[in-house]
């Protein structure tokens, strides 16, 4: 076992075995450490687009590709009164996968290994040991075999630690849960349902209910996981009216027609339902001193949108530039600080907001398409082209074209054009207080933190923008 890295990695889920990779891509010593043995479950198996682009970064694009993964071309909602599809052909990455999350966090972490990255599964850290705020060392012990313990030292930490979120429960204690999102998951796994012959290949099955709504997500070994999201309140009251996990799934299932309709011919295989609570958090600093949180350790948002793997590996990219510009000398330790923490929270409440406009169940799509548009900052050509805004924000490619394109101020009084008066004013000032949180910490180059953007060529780092090489004084 070693006892000093440059760069240590703590958790080898999807944040923690792309950060590692991309580090050591460039030449960088990294070392991770995972408390599990892979494979080991993991919810969370419908991926967005966007996670391609990250697979082309760390070259595991081919791996997942031959993997044999459902080949995911879109979405389809079945949301209050109104039901929509999500096509995923306008995108430049036109599809995207259903996966199994133990085997596709499996085969990262071996990516990780392949691409020089010191990985040590069943390795669990006990303490960190402090510079004043800044960590310096871990104490690990293996939980099998020789159940050998160690310290290692690091130059800087990357916290990847998924819900458990060692820096910010055990020593920060800084997660805030969002009083809007304080929902409970049930899920369970069925053989034999039906595809959606009206909705895109290996599209993911969303539906709303009363008290709700639920995923159906097809998978490449024959079975659907199929999932209830609802409010802890309402899922409190009903355990206390006598009725068990499994009753309030199944009914709610029953209440779903785009879902109940999938699982007519279909049989629970689940011995047990999975449940999950809290959903949405973020941590009130995900950065400071020597160290940065990420994926599940630093934020994540409610699963309405799939976007756990894709906040993960896009604060991935975001934690992986600024470390490595920042050990280049390129970029002070605080000006890459203050660009991750910035930037990711940019990501993360773009999101947030679209997510809570869904929940507004019965406001119309057209309500949800132009809330997306708020959030983004590029024109697609035709300003009426509203269902294109919510396409980008809800599959992650938004974050990346920030990355690449300068963004442009929406034309917002014609957009609004259709709108009443009134609905034209209130939609205005709505896109006047985005602006303000989002244009302010964009990750694109006109409008980036002190100037600073993602750059992945010719290697990866922080750039200013016309693509020159940030310097320090």
């Amino acid at each position: 076992m070693k006892t000093t890295t440059q760069i240590l990695v703590i958790g080898g889920g999807p944040a923690g075995s792309t950060t590692a990779t991309l580090l050591a891509r460039e030449g960088f010593d990294v070392t991770l450490m995972e408390k599990e043995v892979f494979p080991r479950y993991h919810i969370g198996e419908s991926l967005l687009p966007s996670c391609l682009e990250i697979l082309d970064l760390i070259d595991a694009r081919d791996i997942i590709e031959k993997y044999g993964f459902v080949r995911k071309e879109g979405g389809f909602f079945a949301w209050g009164s109104e039901r929509w599809g999500l096509d995923f052909t306008k995108l430049r990455h036109p599809y995207s996968f259903q996966v199994v999350r133990s085997e596709f966090d499996h085969l990262l972490l071996e990516h990780a290994k392949s691409q020089g990255v010191k990985v040590y599964e069943g390795t669990e850290i006990r303490k960190f040991t402090f510079d004043g705020d800044r960590p310096k060392s871990a104490s690990w012990a293996q939980l099998d075999g020789d159940k050998k313990t160690g310290e290692i030292t690091f130059d800087f930490l990357v916290d990847a630690t998924g819900r458990a979120g060692i820096m910010a429960m055990r020593y920060l204690k800084n997660r805030h849960y969002h009083e809007s999102f304080q929902n409970v998951a049930i899920w369970g796994y069925w053989q034999g349902a039906s595809s959606m012959a009206f909705a895109p290949s290996g599209a993911i099955a969303v539906g709303s209910v009363p008290d709700g709504w639920l995923w159906g997500i097809p998978l490449h070994n024959g079975t659907m996981s199929v999932g209830l999201v609802l409010h802890r309140t309402t899922f409190k009251e009903k355990r206390q009216q006598g009725h068990t996990a499994e009753q309030i799934y199944m009914d709610a299932i029953n209440e779903c027609p785009l879902i109940g309709d999938l699982l007519t011919s279909a049989t629970l295989i689940s011995e047990q339902l999975k449940t999950e609570q809290d959903y949405s958090y973020m941590a009130e600093s995900i950065s400071g001193p020597g160290y940065f949180l990420t994926g599940d350790a630093a934020c994540f948002i409610d699963p309405l949108l799939s976007t756990g793997v894709h906040l993960a590996t896009h604060g991935s990219l975001l934690a992986a530039a600024s470390i490595a510009s920042m050990f280049r000398g390129e970029v002070t330790a605080e000006e890459a600080r203050q660009f991750y923490e910035h930037s990711y929270r940019h990501a993360y409440l773009r999101l947030m907001v679209i997510v809570s406009g869904l929940y507004q169940q019965y406001n119309g799509k057209n309500s949800y398409f132009w809330q997306a548009q708020q959030l983004t900052h590029n024109d697609y050509s035709d300003s009426a082209a509203l269902d294109e805004a919510f396409l980008y924000v809800v599959t992650g490619m938004e974050d990346q074209k920030d990355i690449e394109d300068t963004p442009q101020e929406l034309p917002v009084t014609d957009l609004t054009s259709h709108l009443p008066t009134e609905e034209t004013e209130r939609a205005v000032a709505m896109y006047n207080v985005y602006n303000k949180v989002f244009f302010r910490s964009s990750i694109s180059a006109e409008t980036a933190i002190e100037g600073m953007y993602v750059t992945t060529k010719p290697r990866l780092g922080l750039a200013l923008e016309k693509n020159e090489q940030v310097m320090t004084t």
